[in-house]
């Protein structure tokens, strides 16, 4: 009878699928800080700190019309890398995704909370990007959108305020400070235009955003060129201990070292064509 039996859950396990293992890069779990703050409030900051950036842009005449061509690149590249996002964040497919183009020299570019791109216009002209080079900052930015790095900053600042609230309410009662004041320090919004992320969520973006690239069918290497640009435009950066970004070369090595893991899905993106 045991035997039977034994053989009979043999042929159970044979007949399941095996499972498969996951084809690009490996980053973990999201941070359970994230959980801390409200997705939709977090959506709806950015959204109206979105707005307010286009309607100061628009008054200075420097946001891109439609037909700029520029803002056409920009869209078509997104609409490419956008359908890969889904797998990374289930509230993607509800985003309201936009793509805008600002004229400042500014060497940069973002995608804030719920799929708000913009690109500036110095980070184009002046690193002369090709399509996969442009990918590739798209992808990067997305993916903090995505890993919702935005949300897990401001989790990590509840919990870290949470705590200068006690602090400052032991300096009130010892030292006799106005308890308005030590709680005004441990207060302060999150401006999701200038939120720097640490070394490791960085990291994760450019792993992240060299998959959606490369599903999308743009060459992942290029990671190494853009990064070889961006570090001759800031060579008066400080040393990466002291920068909540890693270093150049740091970001070339792991783009390099994680290349093998997302080729397969570019060639076979890019023979789908």
């Amino acid at each position: 009878m045991f035997k039977v039996r034994y053989l009979l859950a043999l042929i159970v396990a044979l007949a399941q699928p095996a499972v498969q293992a996951r084809e690009g890069v490996e980053v973990g779990e999201a941070s359970k800080f994230s959980q801390l703050v409200p997705a939709d409030d977090v959506e709806q900051q950015a959204k109206q700190q979105y707005v307010q950036l286009l309607a100061q842009a628009d008054k200075k005449n420097a946001l891109g019309a439609p037909n700029h061509p520029q803002v056409v690149r920009l869209r078509q590249i997104a609409n490419k890398l956008i359908p890969h996002s889904l797998e990374w964040n289930p509230r993607a497919k509800n985003w309201k995704w936009e793509v805008n183009l600002i004229g400042s020299k500014q060497i940069n570019a973002f995608c804030m909370p719920g799929g708000k791109i913009v690109f500036y216009t110095g980070i184009l002209d002046q690193l002369q990007l090709s399509d996969d080079e442009v990918a590739m900052v798209m992808g990067h930015e997305i993916a903090h959108a995505l890993r919702e790095h935005a949300r897990e900053r401001m989790g990590k600042t509840t919990v870290t305020q949470g705590a200068a609230r006690i602090g400052g309410a032991l300096a009130a009662s010892i030292f006799g400070i106005d308890p308005r004041i030590t709680d005004g320090l441990a207060r302060g919004g999150a401006n999701l235009l200038s939120l720097e992320f640490s070394r490791e969520d960085e990291t994760e973006a450019d792993l992240v955003g060299m998959e959606l690239a490369a599903r999308a069918g743009f060459d992942p290497r290029s990671g190494v060129s853009l990064w070889e640009k961006m570090s001759a435009s800031n060579k008066d950066a400080p040393p990466q201990w002291l920068s909540t970004h890693p270093s150049g070369r740091t970001r070339i090595d792991q783009i390099e070292r994680n290349l093998d893991k997302v080729l397969p899905l570019y060639e076979r993106a890019k023979a789908n064509r």
